[in-house]
């Protein structure tokens, strides 16, 4: 009775959810336990709550009374036999063989179907007979349930009152229930539809950014969540500028770093990210840290995110054991570091077409291996070089200090910003002193403090103290001019990157340094613009 009264005021055969069907079961049987009856009713009915749930197997995969239109029809005879009374036996019996004949056209329609016979008497007491389900003659006949008589309930009026007042208001209670539960449930159901399309969306808007063929694996945040403990603070391994990175740890036992991208500007954050996986996925080189895969993910409760999975790196920054305390760099370990950025930039300015400005190069941007080796890392803002043109225009974006020049103040990018910016790094790898004192605003900038230095004929005090007794001075000596000579302020006088390695390496000879005719630390290079 219950289920055809559903039908009647849902058009829903059955139950939806085994939610909904479990909590159904539950309040029957606390119905049952309040009118005192001890018998074992609801295990003895039911053997699960699933008995209660409307399955694609029920009956030819019909859910609602639009679906039974659809696999029916209009059963004419089904509606023409069960209605009016059902007391007179003939009428009884045409309704039943109505009912019967309905159920073998649909279980033919579907074999498999296991609750036909019980979707038609739903729908023969709560729609068809107008007297409704709860009707003792439709009852008894449709539903086989004999309902109590008029003569009974007059025998027991009292009775039958109070129990007629506890039902109804039990009724209504679980009428109430079951609305606020199906309002919540669908108020569920359309807020993960929304963050659904909302997610899929901006998946598909980031990685149409991106061109189809790149090597790049495109990871489920899940599996970075799995790998980094739920992104766990005992994962955590540093923070810069443009992102958070964890360490992670993959089931097929791979170490690797994983940063994700901070969210403020998020169409700059989309142009870096997408930059990023287009450049460095199309490279490999041993001095380059590879970039592993990618991710991106958005909801209502975080937000947008991306993601980039690398290698990890056990050795940290070469700014970790330049400027913080701890064990210090030897010199035979700066000279090998020094020469393999140096081999990693000239790759990416000769060893692909077009070539690659990294607009970035910083000792933080440069990491260590298991060996100590060095490998260029964050590609967040290199540019393509456009074949036949001597330089691009593009905004400033770098960090100052490292910046070149002409760069900073005009926006011309040339493969000689990046010998700048690798010009400096040589400085603070030979000294341990960083490119700017921020404790102190007065203080010249590296390249113009090595350079009086060495006109004074003190190469000695650049060098950092714990190697100034460990290497062959005129070696030494050479790679701090080769830092000057890089990172001098005119572009012309500043040699490529392949004749910088040759500098370092001593196949050719280092020209004479020239004057510098306006120190760094000048005003008009710190009126610029840059991050």
């Amino acid at each position: 009775m219950g289920l055809a009264n559903y039908l009647k005021n849902t058009s829903n055969f059955y139950l939806p959810t085994p939610e909904s069907a479990s909590s159904c079961l539950s309040l029957f049987q606390y119905k049952l336990a309040a009118f005192s009856i001890t018998l074992p009713l609801v295990p003895s009915c039911f053997n699960s709550s699933n008995e209660l749930l409307n399955q694609p197997t029920s009956c030819a995969g019909i859910r609602t009374i639009k679906d039974w239109s659809k696999k029916a029809g209009s059963m004419s005879q089904l509606v023409s036999s069960c209605q009016g009374d059902m007391t007179r036996l003939t009428q009884c019996s045409s309704c039943l063989d109505a009912g019967m004949k309905v159920t073998s056209q649909l279980v033919s329609l579907a074999p498999n179907s296991t609750k036909c016979f019980y979707f038609a008497i739903f729908y023969a007491a709560g729609i068809v007979n107008h007297f409704g389900a709860e009707d003792s003659r439709a009852a008894a006949c449709i539903l086989g349930i004999p309902l109590a008589s008029d003569q009974d309930f007059d025998q027991k009026k009292s009775q039958g009152s109070v129990f007629k007042l506890v039902f109804g208001l039990l009724g209504a209670l679980f009428g109430v229930l079951v609305v606020i539960g199906l309002i919540c449930l669908y108020r569920m159901w359309h807020k993960k539809r929304k963050e659904k399309e909302f997610h899929d969306k901006f998946v598909s808007s980031v990685r149409s950014q991106v061109s189809p063929n790149v090597g790049a694996t495109w990871y489920r945040v899940a599996e970075l969540e799995r790998a980094t403990g739920g992104f766990s603070p005992k994962n955590f391994i540093g923070q810069g500028g443009y992102g958070i990175v964890y360490k992670g740890s993959f089931a097929n036992g791979s170490i690797v770093a994983i940063k994700q991208l901070t969210e403020d500007l998020d169409s700059m954050r989309d142009e870096e990210f997408c930059n990023e996986v287009e450049i460095i996925s199309k490279i490999r080189h041993r001095n380059l840290l590879p970039l592993r895969g990618c991710c991106v993910a958005s909801d209502n409760l975080k937000g947008t995110r991306r993601y980039l999975v690398y290698d990890y790196m056990p050795n940290g920054s070469l700014s970790d054991h330049l400027f913080n305390h701890g064990k210090k760099l030897t010199w035979p370990q700066r000279k090998n570091i020094i020469l393999d950025v140096a081999k990693g930039l000239a790759y990416l300015h000769y060893g692909v077409k077009p070539a690659i400005y990294h607009r970035d190069i910083k000792t933080t941007n440069i990491l260590l291996d298991s060996e100590m080796k060095a490998r260029v890392a964050d590609f967040g803002m290199a540019k393509q070089n456009v074949e036949g043109q001597s330089h691009l225009t593009t905004r400033v974006a770098g960090t100052y200090g490292y910046l070149a020049p002409e760069y900073a103040l005009y926006g011309q990018l040339t493969e000689k910003s990046d010998v700048y910016s690798f010009g400096i790094v040589i400085l603070e790898t030979m000294s341990g002193k960083k490119v700017l004192d921020t404790s102190n605003p007065s203080s010249p900038l590296i390249a113009d403090f090595a350079w009086d230095l060495v006109k004074s004929g003190n190469t000695d005090a650049i060098f950092d103290e714990s190697i100034r007794d460990e290497g062959p001075k005129g070696i030494m000596e050479r790679f701090v001019r080769v830092g000057i000579l890089c990172a001098h302020i005119m572009v012309a006088l500043r040699p490529t990157m392949a004749q910088a390695l040759k500098m370092l390496e001593g196949d050719i000879d280092i020209p004479r340094l020239q004057n510098r005719p306006l120190p760094l630390a000048h005003e008009s290079f710190r009126s610029s613009s840059w991050r």
